[in-house]
């Protein structure tokens, strides 16, 4: 659940309900880029980010631009295979939660 400016997110135990997104998000789409058989050139980019932000979700709670520059390399690795789009769109979400990037 998202709170307004100033006030806590909700935690599951010890945990903000934010993190478990992201490391759900990220397990899920890790999985399924296992399990894809295709190669495509920037797989391994895709599979750094994933990890990187498996550690980062795995370590309290992430820093948000970190996070979005993560994102947009995933996106970028992998925005073509339309078998991990679902995946990838649950990432975002779990993203969106740690707030939006500042406005210019």
């Amino acid at each position: 659940m998202v709170r307004s400016v100033g006030q806590r997110y909700v935690t599951v135990g010890d945990e903000d309900v934010r993190v478990v997104a992201l490391r759900t998000a990220v397990s899920r789409v890790r999985r399924q880029l296992a399990l894809l058989p295709a190669d495509f050139p920037d797989r391994q980019i895709a599979e750094e980010e994933l990890a990187d932000l498996a550690a980062m979700a795995g370590h309290g709670v992430p820093e948000a631009p970190r996070l979005r520059r993560s994102l947009l390399l995933i996106a970028g690795a992998i925005g073509s295979v339309s078998a991990l789009k679902p995946g990838l769109t649950e990432v975002r979400h779990a993203v969106e939660l740690f707030g939006d990037p500042p406005r210019r």
